[in-house]
């Protein structure tokens, strides 16, 4: 894991700096099967293999080490709490979880590029060494966004020793400590989402129930009068701000 993550952004931020480049030259691939007879060939086989496991968990370590999670919990739960159905689908909530990620993490991903990226495609650096200093940014993210409680659960169920700094934190630890946070967060403000509409159901019901039209839906006349809500106080302009506001 604790290699993985960096690998992981230090291919994204190279296929960013290739996509910029206007010479984008396109790599040749090609596939052979055979018996390795030499050392390296077994290094090089089992280096794909890592590569592909990677790439294959790329979504998982993505969402779970990003602001992703708590993005897209919060306007799933608005969604819920307006009782607008599908509407706006999921496909639209998930690309614009994905574009305020990018816009929160621009600076965590930027310090990667510098740091890590860009002395490691000049030769300054090793892969190794870019690996350690490319990680150290998303640490200090996750670190900060983490509550000291999920992380010391984590920490003592390892069975390991207890870290003296923040550095020392195992990734293993400090990841599903972020996430189960992320979650915490993404749910507390979820319900106060819930609150405002909460109270528009409730007047209309007692009004539908004093007026003994108790065969009318309640949500059905309660829907328009949440949506003008919404509209009057900017609800996105508001949920986005609060959200953006939330990692600093």
């Amino acid at each position: 894991m604790k290699r993985m993550l960096p690998v992981l952004v230090l291919l994204m931020l190279a296929c960013t700096a290739l996509a910029q480049d206007k010479a984008l030259p396109i790599p040749k691939l090609s596939v052979e099967v055979g018996k390795a007879t030499k050392p390296e060939d077994v290094a090089v086989t089992l280096q794909i293999l890592f590569i592909m496991t990677v790439l294959s968990l790329a979504p998982a370590i993505l969402i779970m080490t990003t602001a992703f999670t708590r993005i897209v919990v919060v306007l799933h739960f608005l969604r819920q709490a307006m009782g607008t159905q599908q509407i706006p689908p999921s496909q639209v909530l998930i690309g614009l979880s994905l574009f305020l990620t990018f816009f929160v993490m621009a600076p965590t991903w930027t310090r990667v590029n510098e740091e890590a990226l860009q002395p490691y495609l000049t030769h300054q650096m090793t892969l190794q060494a870019a690996v350690d200093k490319g990680v150290v940014p998303m640490r200090e993210f996750m670190m900060r966004q983490t509550r000291e409680e999920d992380l010391a659960m984590f920490v003592k169920l390892a069975n390991g020793n207890k870290p003296q700094t923040r550095a020392d934190v195992p990734l293993q630890a400090l990841i599903p400590a972020y996430a189960i946070s992320e979650l915490r967060i993404g749910f507390q403000i979820g319900f106060m989402l819930f609150i405002p509409f909460l109270v528009i159901d409730m007047v209309i019901s007692s009004i539908l129930l004093s007026m003994g039209m108790m065969m009318l839906p309640p949500v059905l006349i309660s829907l328009p009068f949440k949506i003008l809500l919404f509209i009057l106080v900017d609800g996105w302009h508001l949920v986005v701000q609060s959200l953006l506001d939330s990692f600093h």
